[in-house]
């Protein structure tokens, strides 16, 4: 799988269309659950894009510090379904990771995970910060990854 991160702007119609099916069939067919997807912060966002032999199968949008949460972040994480297994979803991660800690060293991340990925983002360096919510009915917490590890 080859990744792309782009800003809104750099985003061909195509591919615009693209991720928007993607994070349609994920979070709103996949899971049940109708939400506004289009909620006017996409043209803040950089959007790393997942392509393979049937185009974009992964996706994350990746927010500075400040237009999300105090922290840059990650969400809409996203992988086709027919395209689950094959390591995309922790790839897809971590380029989103590296994006960050490139373009705003030395911050935290911070992101709205739901509760069933607690463990794949815990993989990641994750750790949970306080209690569970619910964000459109779905069971969520905040998680963040900080960049400078404390020695015992």
């Amino acid at each position: 799988m080859e990744i792309v991160i782009k800003s809104f702007k750099e985003l061909s119609k195509q591919e615009l269309y693209r991720v928007l099916q993607l994070r349609n069939e994920v979070f709103i067919v996949e899971q049940n659950c109708p939400y506004l997807d289009l909620d006017n912060l996409d043209e803040k966002a950089h959007h790393a894009m997942g392509f393979d032999t049937s185009g974009i199968c992964a996706y994350t949008r990746i927010f500075q510090a400040g237009d999300y949460f105090e922290d840059p972040s990650i969400g809409r994480v996203a992988v086709s379904m027919d395209r689950r297994g094959l390591g995309y979803g922790k790839k897809i991660m971590k380029a989103s990771i590296e994006f960050i800690d490139a373009k705003w060293p030395e911050q935290d991340i911070l992101i709205s995970a739901q509760l069933y990925l607690k463990n794949f983002y815990e993989e990641l360096g994750f750790k949970g910060i306080g209690e569970e919510y619910l964000e459109d009915d779905i069971p969520h917490i905040k998680m963040k990854r900080r960049l400078i590890t404390q020695s015992p």
